[in-house]
This record gives structure tokens, C-alpha cells and sequence, in this order.
């Protein structure tokens, strides 16, 4: 299994769409966090599994939330530059790598 690094802003990404989504309906928020701590298993056991996204970074599309995991596999670690909606913002990312 790989090391996952996450790049410092995404803290702050995933704690406003939680308050969002718990805002939404009580549990909901819970129900994102379930599923992005999913996606770091699978992508830290499959890294090359997805494709190939925008300047060689690798996409992960959450498969319940519009959200995706943008990360870069370098040896044994895996970078997470975003978690990222998908409709809005696009790109907004570059600027982190």
C-alpha cells in the first residue's frame, strides 16, 4: 500500500462541502467523509487504476458525491493535490503543483 500526502489546502476543501452537506441533511456530511475515506483505500491499494486527469495527475471520481480525488503517484507516495467538485472551478488546482 502506498502513502497518501495531501497537499495542505485540501483540509480546508473537504471540511466546507462537510459543513455543506450536513447542512443539507443531518448524516450527509457523514455520508462524504465514509466515502472519500473509501476512495483513499482504493486509490492508495490501485494507484494507477484511473486515468490519466490534467497535467499528469490521476483522477478519482467519488462514485455517490460530484466530487473527485486529483492525485499524482510518485514511487511510494501518492501526492493528493485536490479534492475536487466537479462543476465547479475547474483547474483551480494548478496553482498547487
Amino acid at each position: 500500500m502506498n502513502n497518501l500526502i495531501f497537499h495542505p489546502d485540501v483540509k480546508e476543501e473537504i471540511k466546507f462541502s462537510y459543513s455543506w452537506y450536513q447542512e443539507q441533511a443531518e448524516g450527509l456530511g457523514e455520508d462524504y467523509l465514509s466515502e472519500l475515506e473509501a476512495s483513499y483505500q482504493i486509490i492508495a491499494e490501485y494507484p494507477e487504476t484511473w486515468p490519466s486527469f490534467q497535467k499528469g495527475f490521476k483522477r478519482y471520481l467519488l462514485p455517490k458525491f460530484p466530487f473527485s480525488v486529483i492525485y499524482k503517484v510518485h514511487l511510494s507516495e501518492i501526492y493528493v493535490v485536490a479534492v475536487m467538485h466537479n462543476k465547479r472551478k475547474p483547474g483551480y488546482w494548478h496553482s498547487r503543483t
